[in-house]
């Protein structure tokens, strides 16, 4: 039965699948610590509604987005301004 399941064919589904469980995983774990409006300690949730906006503009312009902002959203750039070129280098 074992044999049936670890064929090399296999393996890039269980990379797929491994990639896409921890990409899961990671963002529970960055929504249970760092999200302003997840509490999960009983004293935070005492509180009731909080006005977080600043810690909440420090959760949603992550370093990611902060990366991403300026940047053309094309996927390769210099292979699509390469094949758009109308004079054919």
């Amino acid at each position: 039965m074992a044999n049936r399941w670890l064929r090399p064919e296999v393996y890039p589904l269980f990379a797929a699948v491994g990639v896409a469980v921890g990409i899961c995983g990671l963002q529970l774990i960055r929504n249970i610590c760092i999200n302003p409006d997840v509490r999960v300690r009983k004293e935070k949730r005492i509180a009731g509604v909080l006005d977080n906006s600043a810690e909440g503009e420090r959760y949603s312009e992550h370093v990611l987005r902060k990366y991403v902002r300026n940047k053309e959203p094309q996927i390769m750039p210099s292979i699509n301004t390469f094949f758009a070129d109308k004079t054919g280098n």
